[in-house]
């Protein structure tokens, strides 16, 4: 007879009941992968960040050999040597200074992972080492053993090709006549790899990302190089406006204008404390992770260059909704009867959205064709926090970047007055270093603004 344990029951019934609300698999790549993009943008140091020491925050707890290594790990499962490479040598560090071992792993574990990681990064030799490292300590490993074969294979017949002959190794011989020694095996798709070769050895970034990549990267750094600095800073001005609208004499818009091609505006001061505090209240608990639009099919769907989590507020919900809409169409001239509902957006450390374009280009006919109101002629995005580290707004084919600042909006035009998108309003939301970032936008549309924002066969007319 089985005697129950009413407690460890009781315990067990609850876990069952919220797992649906417990952390994942996939919780746990997205937070590796979050991190990852954290250090490469921002060029944080491996070492540093697993010391919780990162520049312009707060001091957060270590990072153990364990936890390094699973992080490692995540990068080995998504092909990526060259992080796999950075955190699998933390967690050999890490690993022989922490003086309680953690059992669910092993020291040849790590050396394993990283000795193939080196090896797919292009580095035989490195990798050639840590082999040898894994077997003074697992003589028996058995893969370690195939791949010191073909690891000492290669590397002998290249040092005879250097040499200007073959030394001991018979020209005949063929990878086959090698065995199992061809090709070093794979370890299993839930494994990781890991860092860097000798103590020495640092791997490089892949270089094949693009040129955009690196300026954006750069932007949400804030590098003084990369930062546009005009020739005429006299058009860069801040001024009280109330652009004819009776409701705003008495309380002119705040405007600064920040950039000027594109014509990119702030406007300072434009949401309450009370106003932004009623719209996350009714935002937050409808929270679910962002879409984009597929270019091809108009469909909405999930994508990892844009991390974040949004919920959309109608006009009617509530009456601030209503009167920031309203105050948009005051300050902008712009008819909001065809705009998009406000979308509230909040990003997490790590959230982001790579550089986009928030109008539809010509090959994109499909875009919008189910509101039936025209291309976005412009974006109101208003900043409803202030941001620890990380998180600005840039522009990277101008150089502009604009830094949360709570309860600002920015405005730009997407489209010329000749209806032709302006590509220079490509931007990007920069990951979040530190803190929580909360964000609403409202789209305006084409329709209804032909009186408004009339065309013009000049592009460059406003």
């Amino acid at each position: 007879m089985v005697r129950l344990d009413k407690p460890k029951t009781e315990y067990l019934v609850n876990i069952t009941q919220y797992r649906e609300f417990m952390p994942d698999g996939n919780d746990l790549s997205g937070a590796a992968a979050a991190l990852l993009r954290l250090q490469d943008t921002y060029r944080l140091d491996t070492a540093s960040i697993a010391s919780g020491k990162i520049q312009g925050t707060w001091t957060t707890p270590q990072l153990s050999a364990h936890e390094c290594f699973e992080l490692g790990r995540v990068a080995y499962n998504a092909n990526d040597h060259y992080h796999t490479i950075l955190w699998m040598k933390e967690s050999l560090n890490r690993y022989d200074a922490e003086e309680t071992k953690n059992a669910d792993f092993s020291k040849a574990t790590i050396l394993d992972y990283l000795a193939w990681a080196v090896y797919q990064s292009g580095h035989m030799k490195e990798a050639q080492k840590y082999t040898n490292d894994l077997l003074a300590i697992d003589p028996e490993h058995e893969r370690a053993m195939n791949n010191k074969a073909f690891f000492d294979y290669h590397l002998a017949k290249e040092e005879g090709r250097m040499r200007g002959d073959d030394g001991d190794i018979d020209e005949e011989e063929t990878d086959e006549e090698q065995g199992e020694s061809k090709q070093p095996k794979k370890e299993p798709k839930d494994a990781a790899a890991e860092d860097e070769s000798t103590d020495d050895f640092v791997p490089e970034r892949p270089s094949d990302q693009l040129a955009e990549r690196t300026a954006y990267e750069a932007l949400c750094r804030g590098d003084e190089d990369t930062v546009a600095k005009l020739n005429n800073p006299r058009k860069l001005k801040c001024s009280y406006q109330h652009y004819g609208k009776p409701q705003l004499f008495l309380c002119p818009a705040k405007e600064e204008v920040v950039f000027v091609r594109p014509y990119l505006i702030m406007y300072r001061e434009v949401l309450s404390d009370l106003e932004m505090s009623i719209v996350k209240g009714i935002a937050a608990p409808r929270l679910n992770r962002a879409t984009i639009q597929n270019s091809v099919t108009g469909k909405l769907e999930y994508a990892d260059y844009r991390i974040s989590k949004s919920a959309w507020l109608k006009p009617g919900e509530h009456g601030v909704i209503q009167k920031i809409r309203n105050r948009v169409s005051a300050y902008t001239n712009l008819d909001m009867e065809t705009a998009e509902d406000l979308q509230v957006v909040n990003y997490g450390i790590g959230g982001h959205y790579e550089p986009h374009f928030d109008f539809a280009r010509k090959e994109e006919v499909n875009a919008f064709k189910d509101l039936g109101t025209g291309n976005r002629i412009a974006t109101a995005l208003f900043y409803m926090s202030d941001v620890e580290a990380g998180g600005a707004t840039v522009f990277p084919m101008v150089g502009a970047r604009v830094i949360p600042a709570k309860g600002s909006a920015a405005f730009w035009f997407n489209l010329h007055p000749n209806g032709d998108g302006n590509y220079d309003t490509r931007h990007a939301a920069c990951p979040v270093l530190a803190g929580s970032k909360w964000v609403s936008n409202i789209w305006i549309h084409e329709q209804g603004q032909e009186f408004r924002r009339q065309c013009d066969i000049n592009r460059n007319k406003y």
